[in-house]
C-alpha cells in the first residue's frame, strides 16, 4: 500500500499551494523528497526563513539570543527561549539559513545546560525532565546544533532512560544522581507521581530517532531498547500508559496538534517509533489505522489541540483542516507506506 493510496483526497496539492511558505518548503523537502541542492527547495527554504513564522519568532529574539527574559528560558510558557526554539525546529528552521539561529542553539547551550548534561528548567541540574532533554536534544539536532556540549545532553539522557551510573535521589552525594523530577531510570517522572512518563518517553525517542546511527554508542542504543519495550508495552492506540495522578489516560492523546510542546498526540508517538524505524511493526497497526481515519474526505486533518493566543504565531483555526497538521500526519504515512 503506497502512502498516497491511503489518503481520501489530494491533500499534498493542498500543502504544495499553500499560502504559508512554512508548509510549502516542508512539504517539498520531506513529502516530495527534494534533495538539498534542488534549485526549487533551495528557493522555498529561503522565502520559508524570509516570510511566515520562521521570520516572525526569530524578529522577536533578542540580540543576545534569548526570548522574553534571559536565563534558562523556560517561562514564560510559551514565547521564552525554551518554546521558541522547539517551535523553530518544527518549523523547518536551520542556522544555515539564518545566523540568528545559531546564536539561540549558543545561549540556549549556556544558559539552559548544566554541567552534567541536564537540559533544565531552572539553571540547576535538578530542574531537569525527560520531556524537556528530549525536546530540546531533538530541536537543537533539528536545527543543525553542532556542539560537543549537545552529545554530553544525549549522554545524560541515555544514562538517565537506562539508569547505567545514575545513582538514586537520595543519594544527595553523588556526582551523578536522579532528582524530584526526572527521578529515576525508564521515564520515572516526579510530575506523574514517580511512574514512567510517556509523554517524556516519547519526546526522548523522537530525539534518538534523528540522532545518526553511527553516533549511537552502545549505551545509547540500550536506552532506545529501554524506549521501544515502554512504548510498546500497551497497544499505541489505546495509550493507556501510567498516569500518576489520574484514573485514566490524556484525552490529549487523541487531539492532534501544532505546534507540540510537552503535551504530546497518539501521532507523535507514532512520529517516534516510525523514525526508529517500527512503522511495519504490527503493535503500530491499530495506531496507524486510528490515524488515517481522523483524515477528512479531502484527505486533510483538523487541529485539535492548539496554542493559539500563546506563542508568538497562530497556526489556525481549532477543529478546522489544518496544513501542518495535515503534514505532521502525512511524513508518517509516507514512512510506513
Amino acid at each position: 500500500m503506497t502512502w498516497h493510496s491511503q489518503l481520501k483526497g489530494n491533500s499534498l496539492s493542498w500543502l504544495l499551494e499553500s499560502d504559508s511558505p512554512g508548509v510549502r518548503y516542508l512539504a517539498l523537502r520531506d513529502l516530495l523528497a527534494l534533495k538539498p541542492n534542488d534549485p526549487k527547495l533551495v528557493q522555498a527554504r529561503k522565502v520559508a526563513h524570509k516570510q511566515g513564522p520562521i521570520a516572525t519568532i526569530l524578529d522577536k529574539m533578542n540580540l543576545a539570543g534569548y526570548w522574553s527574559k534571559p536565563g534558562p528560558g523556560y517561562l514564560p510558557k510559551y514565547r521564552s527561549s525554551v518554546w521558541s526554539i522547539i517551535l523553530l525546529a518544527q518549523l523547518g528552521a536551520s542556522m544555515e539559513e539564518d545566523k540568528r539561529i545559531a546564536r539561540a542553539c549558543k545561549y540556549i547551550l549556556d544558559h539552559a545546560l548544566a554541567p552534567g548534561g541536564q537540559f533544565t528548567a531552572s539553571g540547576a541540574a535538578s530542574g531537569t525532565a525527560d520531556c524537556l532533554q528530549g525536546n530540546l536534544c531533538w530541536a537543537l539536532l533539528e536545527l543543525g546544533c553542532d556542539d560537543p556540549r549537545l552529545d554530553a545532553a544525549f549522554e545524560w539522557m541515555a544514562r538517565s532512560v537506562t539508569g547505567k551510573g545514575v545513582a538514586p535521589t537520595t543519594d544527595r552525594q553523588a556526582t551523578v544522581r536522579y532528582y524530584a523530577g526526572k527521578c529515576g531510570p525508564a521515564f520515572a517522572c516526579g510530575a506523574n507521581n514517580k511512574l514512567p512518563c510517556a509523554w517524556g518517553a516519547i519526546k526522548v525517542m523522537l530525539a534518538f530517532s534523528i540522532l545518526p546511527v553511527k553516533e549511537r554508542t552502545p549505551l545509547t542504543k540500550r536506552a532506545i531498547k529501554h524506549g521501544i519495550d515502554f512504548l510498546f508495552s500497551t497497544d499505541p492506540a489505546k495509550a493507556d500508559y501510567p498516569t500518576g495522578y489520574s484514573s485514566k489516560s490524556s484525552g490529549n492523546w487523541w487531539k492532534f496538534g501544532f505546534p507540540i510542546f510537552y503535551v504530546t498526540d497518539l501521532l507523535q508517538n507514532a512520529e517516534a517509533l516510525v523514525g526508529l524505524g517500527y512503522g511495519d511493526d504490527p503493535r503500530l497497526a491499530n495506531a496507524l489505522e486510528m490515524i488515517r481515519e481522523k483524515q477528512d474526505a479531502q484527505g486533510r486533518w483538523s487541529l485539535e489541540y492548539d496554542y493559539t493566543g500563546k506563542t508568538w504565531v497562530n497556526f489556525g483555526a481549532k477543529k478546522k483542516p489544518n496544513e501542518w497538521v495535515t503534514l505532521r500526519a502525512l511524513r508518517v504515512l509516507k514512512a510506513v507506506g
